[in-house]
């Protein structure tokens, strides 16, 4: 979905990082200025992770680890290119239904 709409997109999994400490995988994205989407609540943390030193920080909040709402939660955020445009320097909580960002827009 996320090439589909322009972006470049890794995973973790195909850059041999699958079981690297989140703090290796931060600095990763920040070093390539990349967007980190990650479903993992520690990246919230903004004192180990100062919104703004990366190009982004994208929490996926989804009840019950459901496929469909992962999908929906990122066509959400995919939907929304002024919230995509205003990412780097932010964090975002992102759901089906609804994005949180600090600092807000």
């Amino acid at each position: 979905m996320l090439i589909a709409n322009g972006h470049d997109a890794l995973d973790v999994r195909d850059i041999g990082m699958v079981k690297a400490p989140d703090a290796e995988i931060a600095a990763r994205a920040m070093k390539d200025r990349l967007c980190l989407l990650t479903e993992d609540w520690g990246f919230a943390d903004i004192r180990a992770y100062p919104p703004e030193r990366y190009f982004g920080l994208v929490i996926f909040e989804v009840p019950d680890n459901s496929i469909d709402e992962k999908v929906m939660a990122l066509r959400n955020l995919v939907g929304r290119p002024d919230v995509v445009q205003a990412l780097p320097g932010r964090l975002a909580i992102v759901t089906s239904k609804r994005i949180r960002l600090r600092p807000p827009l």
